[in-house]
């Protein structure tokens, strides 16, 4: 593909949840990442995202968010982490948000 352009059979393999971080902890000596405990309904995973300077762990604690849950497990500061958040950012990533559900909705909820 050329430009980043996908096709339609690309984009369906993403497989999107909405999950709720019912834990966030500090990981030492990273100052951009937190280990994220995410409830997906059927499992909790632990994802770790660099959100650090854009939320506090207070303001994460039952928040629902977008999972991406079939991406490559990944090992950061030495912990597997399980998922990707979806965020939005500016060009200088000076604001980062969290792409939450408009409306409450249960976790584990397939996005389409």
């Amino acid at each position: 593909m050329t430009d980043g352009i996908i096709t339609y059979d690309d984009f369906v393999k993403v497989q999107l949840k909405v999950g709720q971080i019912i834990d966030a902890e500090d990981i030492p000596n990273a100052d951009k990442l937190y280990k994220l405990t995410v409830d997906l309904g059927e499992e909790k995973r632990t994802i770790c995202a660099g959100i650090k300077e854009y939320y506090s762990k207070d303001e994460l604690l039952n928040k629902k968010v977008i999972v991406v849950v079939n991406l490559a497990p990944r090992i950061m500061r030495g912990i597997t982490s399980q998922g990707m958040l979806l965020a939005a950012s500016n060009e200088e990533h000076s604001k980062v948000i969290l792409i939450s559900p408009e409306k409450d909705i249960e976790v584990g909820s397939k996005v389409s």
